[in-house]
């Protein structure tokens, strides 16, 4: 069985690196067991990009995105609406987002 996975950088922060980036987003989906589907690539005059990338997540039943660093979202923090459909892969440091992991978060900070 092979699962789904998208990569997601945005061209602004990646610059010199994206080449670079773009290597490591297919090693990490590899080494995890993942088919990295294509990468989607957004500068900073991108219009709505979370829409965008949330829209694709769909279209591709992806099972994952996979990103460089939180650094590639708005404010540095990967976006609840994004975990809520699929589990978010970060390279470095390399961590899992999952809808359950967000769940305990909140529950540990409100309780």
């Amino acid at each position: 069985m092979s699962f789904v996975a998208l990569g997601f950088l945005r061209k602004d922060v990646s610059r010199q690196r994206q080449r670079w980036d773009e290597a490591q987003l297919r090693h990490v989906a590899r080494s995890l067991g993942y088919d990295l589907s294509r990468t989607i690539t957004f500068s900073q005059l991108t219009r709505d990009p979370m829409r965008q990338l949330l829209d694709t997540v769909v279209r591709f039943d992806a099972d994952a995105v996979v990103v460089p660093s939180v650094d590639h979202f708005t404010d540095h923090i990967v976006p609840a609406a994004l975990i809520e459909i699929t589990d978010v892969i970060t390279v470095a440091p390399e961590h899992i987002y999952t809808q359950s992991t967000t769940t305990e978060l909140s529950r540990r900070a409100t309780g």
